[in-house]
């Protein structure tokens, strides 16, 4: 039987991400169950049924594998998804009708903080088959910059009760959903387990990105007779735009250049993605702020005026001309007309790609992690270290290491990650170093998974002697120079350094992030302990574009955070990492798109939809 359900995203299309999901299985006997109902979903039922099939008793059901399609659908900087799982049973002697068995598959969430499961959503309840297939349409949420645990639990239902303690069983299986969208095309192959001593089978997932709201529009403006603010001179004007959120208040979006004294400014066109214009609502407010710049920051308020992405698309015409109300003038003043007129030249939408349509054509993320070996970390022997290896706790190098490479390492397929040390004396002959391989294996520096690069640095610090002092540039050349190799857009490389002090060779290291900008890479920095950090703000890039030698660097691919922002008085390192990770990973799609459209580099076409073999799909709607 193939049961499918449909539903139909509310308008607009905010990082939120529809699960579909698709089951094959072969049915043991058992009473009539529930239909359950996802209660955001608009539901739509198809029916497919097989022939029926010799079934081993219930005590000695065998599992062999289970398939599931869940189509996630985002509108934001993540794209949508697909994935598939698929069951079946062994055969035997002994017959089983087809109209005695009925399953359920349960998905469950992680809540960040508290770390419990909280149940998302059920299949439907598929009965009269032994082979019928599920698809259901679930609205998740997607961030790459969170790690996003997901589990997926299998019953055989026995009765009308949704209490899911009066069913049986029948196995389950844990992932993220990093994981399903970072694998080879989008496609997770996991075993099934829960049920000790038995074999439960696998699970297949795929991923399929929504197709809206990859959408940009190119717009440009002008403005008539806008109010004289300057005593000296005419205005400076430049606008700000906002969208509207839904418990209404504004968040910034887009702010245009200034243009220098003028009433009547021509701005240039500026490219935005409607999701951030808009969330993906055409019909949603967007307000516009028309504001007199001043050196000292205290811009001064000449009007503003609303519109929406649906009147912008309109493009020029007698529809997008604003008036510009200062609504404090206009209450003063009973002659009071305006404070000027915008009027909008030109618009134009093109659709971009985005983040997943890379993932999925095949492009990996390449982790590396250098971490700092200077003296002023203190004596790893002492309680006062940053290096201090805790029994019970980890200290703030690993807790970092961890938060973001548990999610990086969802997009790397064979989760091997060179790890690097810098500023360190080595054995035998106690030279400094500012690139050792933690393992000590200069040919082969990579650990296996996280756990493996934790292990290496705990290695470490038993043998090298902390000295001195903090280069960055290096490390930052080391992956660059891997980055040089592979400009095709097959792989992306990310540089996580965590340090403690004041960087030591700053012009070094400005050189080679303005180097490392043209390649497919970037950098995060995480500070620990109590030092000034000052020049890591300077190189995140984020109000000044870094340069050296004369040359602005072409991206920004800096990304800085202080640890300690982000320790919990509570002592909730759990919820604190979380929100490390998140702030430092969630600038990486944009660098990684910008790095692509730069180079005028398209995603490989996706894998055409995983179909188990044998699998037909005759509908019946009920």
């Amino acid at each position: 039987m193939v049961l499918y359900y449909f539903s139909t995203p509310a308008s607009g299309c905010g990082r939120s991400l529809l699960l579909l999901c698709v089951f094959f299985i072969d049915m043991l006997p058992c009473s009539l169950g529930n239909l359950f109902f996802f209660p955001l979903s608009v539901l739509w039922l198809f029916v497919h049924c097989t022939g029926a099939k010799t079934l081993t008793l219930i005590s000695h059901l065998e599992f062999a594998s289970i398939f599931l399609i869940l189509t996630l659908f985002s509108s934001s900087l993540s794209p949508p998804l697909v994935l598939v799982f698929s069951f079946f049973h062994q055969i035997s002697s002994f017959y089983v009708p087809p109209w005695h068995f009925f399953t359920v598959c349960v998905l469950y969430t992680q809540g960040v903080e508290t770390k419990q499961w909280r149940e998302f959503g059920r299949t439907e309840v598929i009965d009269n088959t032994l082979n019928p297939d599920f698809v259901r349409k679930y609205i998740l949420d997607y961030f790459f910059e969170e790690k996003q645990n997901l589990r997926f639990d299998l019953y055989d239902v026995d009765s009308k009760s949704p209490d899911l303690s009066k069913h049986d069983f029948l196995g389950q299986m844990f992932c993220t959903l990093g994981e399903i969208v970072g694998s080879p095309a989008s496609r997770l192959e996991k075993p099934l387990g829960g049920i000790p001593g038995k074999k439960c089978g696998t699970i297949i997932l795929t991923a399929e990105e929504l197709s809206n709201c990859r959408d940009s529009g190119t717009m440009q403006f002008c403005a008539n007779k806008l109010d004289k603010k300057d005593f000296f001179g005419k205005s400076d004007p430049f606008m700000v735009f906002y969208r509207s959120n839904e418990d209404g208040t504004f968040t910034i979006c887009h702010k245009t250049e200034v243009v220098k004294n003028t009433l009547n400014p021509v701005w240039q066109p500026f490219t935005i993605p409607v999701r951030a214009l808009c969330n993906g609502d055409y019909d949603r407010t967007i307000k516009v702020e028309v504001y007199d710049w001043d050196r000292d920051g205290s811009h001064d308020f000449i009007g503003d005026f609303t519109t929406s992405y649906r009147e912008l698309a309109r493009g020029q015409s007698q529809f997008n001309v604003y008036e510009v109300i200062n609504t404090k003038k206009k209450m003063k003043k009973k002659k009071y007309v305006n404070s000027g007129t915008v009027t909008l030249l030109s618009f134009s939408v093109e659709s971009e790609f985005t983040f997943l349509d890379y993932i999925k054509g095949g492009t990996q993320i390449n982790f590396t992690v250098a971490i700092d070996f200077t003296a002023s970390n203190g004596n790893p022997s002492q309680s006062t270290s940053l290096h201090y290896m805790n029994p019970y706790q980890l200290n703030a190098y690993a807790m970092a290491l961890k938060a973001v490479g548990e999610i990086i390492q969802d997009y790397d397929s064979d989760k091997m990650f060179p790890a690097l040390g810098f500023g360190a004396k080595l054995p035998p002959d106690w030279r400094v170093s500012h690139e050792f391989p933690l393992n000590g294996n200069i040919e082969n520096p990579y650990c296996n998974g996280i756990e493996g690069i934790l292990e290496a640095y705990h290695q470490s610090l038993k043998t090298v002697q902390l000295y001195g002092p903090t280069n960055f540039a290096p490390v930052v050349n080391h992956v660059a120079r891997y980055a040089a190799a592979v400009q095709d857009g097959s792989q992306y490389f990310v540089l996580l350094i965590i340090t403690d002090g004041v960087i030591s060779d700053m012009a070094q290291t400005k050189e080679a992030i303005v180097n490392g900008a043209k390649l497919p890479m970037s950098i995060i920095i995480v500070g620990v302990g109590q030092a000034e950090f000052d020049a890591m703000v300077e190189l995140d890039g984020d109000d000044i574009r870094i340069s050296s030698r004369g040359k602005l660097a072409e991206r920004d691919i800096v990304q800085f955070v202080p640890f300690r922002d982000y320790m919990d008085r509570t002592g909730n390192h759990v919820l604190s990492m979380a929100r490390l990770a998140k702030d430092v990973l969630a600038e990486i799609p944009d660098q990684f798109i910008s790095y692509m459209k730069s180079r005028g580099i398209k995603p490989n076409p996706a894998p055409p939809p995983y179909t188990p073999p044998g699998h037909t799909h005759h509908h019946t709607q009920i």
